[in-house]
């Protein structure tokens, strides 16, 4: 009985020959908690980095995680098992498209239009077709009045020194001291600093030039005989430079500026905003129950830029065949558009409107502060 318990026992110690099926593990001492590697199947296989000649791929193959199998119950002599997963490399477009930022697309602005003075050929057709299309209330006016013309062409210290003369007068009377002022100084060719200067103002004042406007003609002239003005700078300069250059003249302020700038020097885009037949014209072109203030004539005209000169002038005969009487300083600067062979009793209207006028118009400047100097 002992021999058969040992024979038993010894059998049991020895290791069990294995079949042919499966081959003998290749550590003897290895239990059931020993991790086995497993080869790569073929799916991984496909995954693993090649070892020809060729270069390696920009993405780097490594493992992303671990998953631990569970051994079989089945199979009790089975061991755990640790697979190697491998990351699914991500497309390279994809990545890059992911770092690119979405730009918003700017509007593609109009092209500006550059306008050229209105005295240029054909610059006068252009603006008209330009406020046509930019306003179609101007269409009518456009055809009802005749077209504004710039013939006359003034040198600038000559305009400057008539738009002078003529402020604060009925058109008949400033006429009236325009003609003896040009016969004092010898014709309209004469009128330059120096001659005006030799003129005292005991004689401006014999030919009915009040002793301030003859300062204010004085001071035009120093400037120009100084150097601070000249025509042919005041002819290349901005209407911006131009503006704050011109107002340093005692006399003038910004309505003779403007008159200056259109009727001169044919600028194609000066909005007088304080001109009160300019906005008694637009009151009546866009039916506003009250007269428009300066401040909102910028924004009510804009629509009319770069022509707004243009359109100021078409404002003059619209506001005029409405009965609204015509400054004598813009008749002076040019810039009455209806017929010069007027009746008689149309003059004696004009010459008795005008004083409340420019009453009116003084009033305004002092409550705005525009600085207007007469």
């Amino acid at each position: 009985m002992g021999e058969q318990t040992q024979v038993q026992t010894q059998a049991q110690e020895q290791p069990q020959t294995p079949t042919p099926a499966q081959p003998p593990p290749q550590h003897d001492s290895i239990d059931d908690t020993t991790i086995a590697q497993v080869g790569p199947t073929p799916t991984e296989l496909s995954n693993a980095p090649s070892k020809t000649s060729s270069p390696p791929s920009k993405i780097p193959f490594r493992p992303r995680k671990i998953r631990k199998l569970s051994p079989d119950t089945a199979n009790p002599n089975s061991s755990h098992q640790i697979v190697a997963v491998s990351e699914t490399p991500k497309p390279v477009a994809a990545t890059k498209a992911s770092k690119i930022k979405t730009v918003p697309q700017r509007a593609v602005a109009a092209p500006k239009i550059v306008a050229r003075p209105l005295s240029c050929e054909g610059e006068i057709e252009t603006a008209i077709r330009y406020l046509r299309n930019a306003d179609p209330l101007l269409a009518p006016l456009i055809d009802r009045h005749p077209r504004p013309t710039f013939d006359n062409f003034h040198t600038p210290f000559l305009a400057l020194t008539r738009s002078i003369l003529y402020q604060q007068l009925a058109y008949k009377a400033g006429t009236s001291i325009y003609t003896r002022f040009i016969a004092l100084c010898g014709g309209e060719a004469c009128v330059v600093p120096e001659i005006v200067l030799a003129q005292t103002p005991q004689q401006l004042r014999q030919i009915g030039i009040s002793g301030r406007k003859a300062s204010y003609l004085h001071d035009l002239a120093r400037k120009y005989q100084n150097g601070i003005l000249s025509d042919s700078a005041i002819v290349n300069m901005d209407d911006k430079s131009l503006f704050t250059m011109l107002t340093m003249v005692n006399g003038i302020g910004s309505w003779s500026v403007h008159m200056f700038m259109i009727n001169s020097l044919h600028r194609p885009d000066v909005l007088p905003i304080n001109d009160l037949g300019i906005r008694k014209g637009v009151q009546l072109l866009y039916n506003l129950e009250e007269l428009p203030r300066p401040s909102q004539m910028e924004q009510l005209c804009e629509k009319w830029r770069p022509y707004r000169s243009v359109a100021t002038m078409y404002m003059w005969r619209f506001s005029e065949s409405n009965g609204a009487p015509s400054s004598a300083a813009a008749v002076a600067a040019g810039v009455c558009l209806r017929s010069q062979q007027q009746q008689p009793q149309q003059q004696q209207q004009q010459h008795s409107q005008h004083p409340q006028q420019q009453q009116l118009m003084d009033s305004l400047s002092s409550l705005i502060n525009i600085g207007y100097k007469f």
